[in-house]
Formats: structure tokens, sequence, C-alpha cells
């Protein structure tokens, strides 16, 4: 009988991933001295139809390594996804290295390990990080830090091209319902990708809804719903509310990669041993 040994892929992410130190007087995207928090203070309200900044959720928060963070994969009948008859048997086609159903490190067929991206929504629902968000007339960019991978949400009113060809991180495009909320849609997705750590699966129709509400100046919230009726009997939330705070416009967003060869050099030393495929 084999004996199971976890990897230790998400502790050494969490040390080595860790932020710099914040700030005590930060300031804003708009160099605007922004003060420490004063407990019981509110913070200012947020500019009209702004997210732009440097969004940081706190060390560890957006790690999600047992799944959607909203929906995680952890045996109980709640947090499961309502799945059709095809969404079960594709989901049993994934072998994930974490979670309710995770398999030994090497025996995962996880498309990142391959070194495949993550695309969409899995960069929003595994080692969610910083982000950088840059707005202009048309469109807002999203940079995020695991991976230093970035996308375009288009602002400008257009519709999504009926010709767009499936895409790691799909084709996204927004619109302001409020002063302060923003609603993403994404469509046209790669079906190569999990949507999530988990290995939830996903099929060609699937539209990830995004949320972004500033709460107030400092604070962002962002919400996703996952729609896929192929997969899924109806709409689910993976992510309620994520929160992130801003930080100054000097805030250095450090590197942060899946690295392959690093996960090579794990399964040679741990991995191949414990599930019994060393020579």
């Amino acid at each position: 009988m084999r004996k199971r040994i976890v990897a230790p892929v998400v502790a050494a992410a969490v040390m080595l991933s860790a932020p710099l130190m914040r700030s005590q007087t930060r300031r804003d995207g708009w160099e605007q001295p922004v003060k420490p928090a004063v407990k019981g203070q509110k913070s200012e309200p947020a500019r009209v139809h702004d997210i732009s900044g440097i969004w940081d959720p706190g060390l560890a928060a957006g790690i999600q390594a047992l799944g959607a963070k909203a929906m995680p994969d952890d045996g109980t009948p709640e947090h499961r996804p309502p799945f059709t008859a095809l969404g079960l048997e594709k989901l049993n086609q994934t072998k994930p290295s974490n979670g309710f159903r995770s398999t030994l490190a090497p025996e995962s067929n996880d498309p990142v390990i391959a070194g495949d991206p993550q695309g969409m929504p899995r960069e929003d629902l595994f080692e969610l990080r910083t982000v950088q968000i840059f707005q202009t007339p048309v469109a807002i960019y999203l940079l995020y830090q695991f991976g230093r991978v970035w996308r375009v949400i288009w602002t400008d009113g257009r519709e999504v091209p009926q010709d767009a060809e499936p895409r790691w991180f799909g084709y996204s495009v927004g619109k302001w319902v409020d002063d302060h909320t923003l609603v993403v849609e994404t469509t046209k997705l790669d079906e190569r990708t999990w949507i999530d750590h988990a290995g939830r699966p996903h099929s060609d129709k699937l539209r990830v809804e995004e949320t972004f509400h500033r709460v107030d100046r400092d604070h962002l919230e962002l919400s996703v719903l996952i729609d896929d009726p192929k997969m899924y009997t109806k709409p689910w939330v993976a992510l309620d509310k994520f929160a992130f705070d801003l930080e100054p416009q000097t805030f250095d967003v450090r590197e942060m990669f899946w690295e392959p060869s690093e996960f090579q050099t794990y399964n040679k030393l741990l991995g191949d041993e414990a599930a019994g495929t060393d020579k």
C-alpha cells in the first residue's frame, strides 16, 4: 500500500511570495496621500467609474488551493457545484493535486503542471494575488502578480465578436451598472483550462461574470459567477465579495510564477517515490 505524501507546494508558495511590509503612509493611483486607517473611521468615497490602482488581498487570502474560495472542494454537499451528467463525466477525468479528490503530484493531469496558462476564470480562483489595474477611455487592463499575465476588458460598448477564436483568457467586455460597480462578461474560453485548482471542468459555452465593486477609495470587492449549461444545471458563485486593499503607487509587486522545472525537481526528490514511480 502506497503512502500518500501531500506536496508542500502551497506552503512553499506562501513563504516565497509574501508581499513586502505595507507602508505606514500610502498614495493612491492619483498620487493623493492615503492616511493610515483609523479604527471605526470610514475611508473616503471612491471616484466615479474608477477601479484603477494596485490592489492587494493580503498574504495567502487568494491561494484557494482547494478550489474556488466560495465553493472549495472539501467534501461537503453544500460545496458541490450542480453538475450535469456530462459535467460529472468530465470531472472524473481530472486529477487535481489538492482538494477532496486529490491525487499524488506525479499522477495529476493538471494542465498547468505541463506548462499551460491558467486561463480564466482560474486566474481569479487560484493564487489570486496583487492585481494592478489601469484604465483608458476604451478598456481596462488587469495585470496579475501570479504568472505576470494581463487581461483586457473592453468598456467601449462593443459586443463579443461571434467569430472570435477560443482564448486562454477569453474575450471580456465590461459595463458600469452604477457609479462604483463594473460587471464583466467573459466568453470564448479555451476548453483545455480548468475552472479552478480542484479540477472543475467547463465547456465552450462557459460564461464568466465578474463583478468589481469599489466600496470606497481604499477597498475593492470581486465576485465571480460561473455559468456553463453544458457542465452545470445552474450558475454558481465561485468567489463572493473577495476583498482587496489599495496599495501605494510605489508598491513593489514581486514576481510569482508556476515553474515546471521546480516541480520536476520536487518529483525527483519526493513525489516520484511517494507515487511509486521512481526507478
